[in-house]
């Protein structure tokens, strides 16, 4: 009888596409991803070990930094399972993926089977049956340098998480988070908001020329710019400074009558060539993708996220379309660069290949050369339109095939040509300059050209010149003085993010997906288009951190802290020397650990450090424990709408926020019957109405409140209205069954309700206007949600890739929404939900489980309050 062995893989699509390749005697099945960690809870913390002072962190930081792990709940079934599977074989093959979080995970499969049975393990980069029977046929040891830095980075993570947080929670607000590369990569975001606030605009004016070259010229007309006027350089917006102030006192800065006086002076003038320089141009093709030019650029030429883009070439990999998608390596293995050439040879032709094979060398520092590159997987490429693919996966599939083929073939080729030119305006001369490029071979632009940022010119861009020689005389066609505003640093967006943390090398390519969504889901930022804005809640955690935490959102020493990681994976340094320097602090320097950190902080004043004043208006923002607002020297308050950006809270908006201040009230008039003032406020969940029970009236009485409708304003809203409001909810009838039927407005809107059965209405009108015939009209109608009438779902986009859980999209009462039958989590508005791919789909339940459960309420502690007469 053959040896039998048991071969365990992370995720259930990857178990399925490997045990195809693979015969009878091989078992093939999924851990479902990590199966323990370090306990999230205090139920979470072994019975041996409660009482423990460090077990809240769940690393004992006095005997060696030594973790507890334990197996959550949802994986005691799976470590049966797989327990019971192991049973019977001959060996176990561990086959994870090749990284460190893979290495770790093989590494806690070993810990907790504890396997009688010989363990190797099997890695590949690519699921291919050839990669496959190859890993098999070469299984290695378990690479405990990788577990040790993945494990030293978990630790590193956990302690700064929760020794920091909590630091958060009583200085700025209950549940916020603190993370070892979250912090920084906020901390960014908010140093570019910081740079947006303190930029101060200037204006300058310049020219916008067309020239005609003759009629003999090709092409005739083109375009030219103003360089000088009377020997003086003209100044650009980058000739400015962020003050507003010109960096270089000899430039000319031109005005409005300036500019316009220069264009009257040239429309009639001729321009006469003083110099052509030309020079050839040659572009070399991109190297092929990694993990974060891949999400750079599906950022940039597909609109994806920085999760959304690992969760579809997540797919991709389990499905065997392409290579491990997390690698720092731009390397090809040399089946690749054949393949590659192969196709550029029979899709665009000889001349179109690169004279010889292209070899790329990753420049990232500590790069995992023994990774490949992010290519089509196979020794021959997959045409995007043979793969059977769609959607998102068709869409990224093709870009990372492009560039892999773009990458073996020939330089575009062309001329980039200066022209320098001068022409009269009165007495004084004016210089004028023209710039062109013709690109006379695509290369491999014909192919693939990289996205990029706003504002900046693609590769591909060409603006051709006529012939022009020294001494040739050109006539000005057209001339218009235009205005300029210099305009602040671009905020963020997620690629350019991820660019700069590369840049700044912290974290690892493979964590920034990850990091992002847990900063949005946090409300440290939100997005306005494609930018990430940060939130005053993000400035005020900042400066906390800053203040009482510098070295921990330091950079540079973050930057280092990756460094000693990847010293660790290579076997160059040790985990708890690295463990201790950072949280006890390395002798004989002045770096201090995070102990001494979080034990000797000092005085915080949590007032000063939520408070941001607004120049010198006498107007503060303050970030309080239920939002932002603004507050002026005499006491007025008024919330900061949580989509403003900071950079846009000017005191003028300031002002007009607060003319309509919280708890300022405007009285509408007395209520006949009751005899009570009747007013209008604003609230932190906007406009109401409320009445003013007497000073007399009983401690158990409650004040009738109503919200506005949305179509009225506290401006427009009047007595009798109010009392319409405050009449709700309105009883309709009763049903023919006996049942009171009420119509009433709630926080979604208006809405029927009979006993316990709610059906929405239309309109906020129909609440007072609905008959009792309409209303039953509507409950003869079948209901669409609840367990009696369960409807189908809407989609089905198979099993989760975190937890296993089959993913279906289905209506609620608030419209559609995805779930795993655990996490619900409604579809963005904008978002047409029968568009909607499954990677969009698990994306959107990760970022609700990274957001984490809405906080529970505590009773509202009724306060008595009189009224002054």
């Amino acid at each position: 009888m053959s040896p039998q062995r048991l071969v365990i893989v992370e995720s259930p699509t990857k178990a399925s596409k490997i045990a195809s390749f693979l015969g009878k005697d091989y078992v093939v099945t999924s851990s479902r991803g990590h199966v323990r960690d370090l306990p999230t809870s205090a139920s979470d913390v072994p019975a041996k070990y409660k009482g423990e002072k460090w077990a809240r962190t769940g690393v004992n930081v006095e005997d060696g930094f030594s973790p507890i792990y334990v197996v959550g709940a949802d994986k005691k079934a799976t470590i049966r399972d797989l327990k019971a599977q192991l049973k019977g074989v001959d060996e176990l093959l561990l086959a994870t993926d090749g990284d460190r979080e893979g290495e770790a995970i093989a590494w806690h499969l070993l810990e907790e089977l504890k396997p009688k049975v010989p363990v190797k393990r099997m890695v590949f980069h690519e699921i291919t049956k050839q990669a496959i029977l190859d890993a098999v046929d070469n299984p290695r040891e378990l690479d405990t340098d990788l577990v040790d830095a993945q494990e030293t980075r978990r630790i590193l993570d956990r302690l700064y998480g929760y020794e920091v947080s909590p630091v958060l929670w009583k200085k700025v607000m209950p549940k916020l988070s603190a993370g070892r590369v979250q912090s920084v990569a906020t901390r960014l975001i908010v140093d570019r908001e910081r740079e947006r606030i303190a930029f101060v605009p200037a204006g300058y004016w310049d020219l916008d020329l067309t020239l005609d070259g003759g009629a003999d010229a090709d092409p005739r007309l083109f375009p030219a710019r103003l360089v000088t006027v009377g020997g003086r350089k003209v100044a650009t917006g980058r000739d400015f400074d962020a003050q507003g102030g010109v960096k270089d006192d000899s430039l000319l800065v031109l005005d409005e009558r300036g500019a316009r006086a220069v264009a009257d002076a040239l429309r009639t003038a001729t321009a006469t060539v003083e110099s052509v320089e030309a020079k050839p141009y040659s572009r070399r093709p991109y190297e092929p993708f990694r993990t974060t030019t891949l999400q750079q650029e599906a950022g940039r030429k597909l609109g994806f996220t920085s999760q959304r883009t690992m969760s579809v070439a997540q797919d991709l990999y389990e499905q065997g379309f392409i290579t491990y998608m997390r690698t720092d390596s731009v390397t090809l293995a040399a089946s690749a660069v054949a393949a590659a050439r192969k196709q550029v040879a029979e899709l665009f032709g000889e001349k179109f290949l690169s004279p010889k094979p292209r070899v790329y060398t990753s420049k990232v520092k500590n790069a995992q050369e023994a990774h490949e590159a992010i290519r089509p997987a196979g020794d021959t490429f997959r045409h995007p339109d043979q793969t059977g693919l769609h959607g998102d996966q068709y869409r990224l599939y093709n870009l990372v095939w492009m560039r892999t083929v773009a990458s073996q073939m020939a330089d575009a080729i062309g001329e980039q040509v200066s022209v320098k030119l001068t022409a009269l305006e009165g007495d004084q001369q004016v210089g004028l300059a023209a710039s062109g490029r013709t690109i006379t071979f695509h290369g491999f632009l014909r192919a693939y050209v990289a996205g990029v940022e706003e504002g900046a010119n693609a590769d591909d861009q060409q603006t051709q010149l006529p012939r022009l020689s020294e001494g040739d005389e050109t006539a000005v066609h057209a001339v218009a003085a235009t205005g300029h505003e210099t305009r602040p640093p671009a905020r963020y967006t997620e690629p350019s993010l991820v660019a700069k943390l590369e840049e700044l090398e912290i974290g690892r390519p493979s964590t920034y997906a990850s990091i992002i969504r847990t900063i949005t889901a946090r409300d440290y930022v939100f997005k306005k288009g494609s930018a990430l804005v940060p939130t005053w809640l993000a400035f005020a955690v900042t400066r906390l951190l800053e203040e009482h935490f510098s070295e921990l959102v330091d950079y540079d020493f973050t930057a280092q802290l990756e460094e000693q990681l990847d010293e660790i994976a290579s076997g160059k340094a040790e985990r708890l020397q690295v463990l201790g320097d950072f949280y006890f602090g390395p002798e004989g320097k002045s770096h201090q650990g995070l102990e001494t950190l979080v034990t000797e902080l000092g005085d915080i004043d949590a007032r000063a450090l939520s408070t941001f004043p607004l120049k010198d208006s006498g107007i503060d923002v303050r970030v309080g424990r239920y939002g932002t607002y603004v507050e002026d020297a005499d006491g007025r308050r008024a919330n900061v709408p949580d989509d403003l950006p900071p950079d846009q809270l000017t005191v003028e908006l300031a002002e007009e926020l607060l003319s309509t201040p919280m708890g300022e009230e405007r009285e509408l008039g007395v209520d006949p019957e009751s005899g009570n003032m009747i007013v209008a406020k604003n609230g932190r969940y906007g406009p109401y109405v409320t009445e003013i029970l007497p000073e007399d009236a009983p401690k158990s009485a409650k004040p009738r409140t109503g919200s506005l409708f949305k179509s009225l304003t506290l401006e427009s809203v009047d007595l009798p209205t109010a009392l319409q409001l405050l009449s709700l909810p309105r009883v309709v009838g009763t049903g023919a069954d006996g049942v009171e039927i009420t119509a009433q407005n709630g926080r979604y809107g208006p809405y029927l309700k009979k006993g316990t059965d709610s059906r929405s209405l239309t309109s906020e009108d129909e609440i007072f206007s609905i008959s009792l015939e309409e209303a039953e009209a509507i409950y003869a109608q079948p209901k669409a949600r609840g367990r009696a009438a369960a409807a189908a779902p809407l989609l089905e986009f198979g099993e989760d890739p975190t937890n296993g859980k089959p993913v279906v999209l289905k209506s609620g009462r608030f419209g559609p929404y995805v779930t795993d039958g655990e996490t619900n989590v409604t579809v963005p508005k904008g978002e047409d939900p029968s568009g909607l791919t499954k990677e969009r789909a698990f994306e959107l339940l990760a970022a609700k489980r990274a957001k984490g459960p809405a906080p529970k309420k505590a009773p509202a502690r009724r306060k008595t309050t009189t009224r002054k007469k």
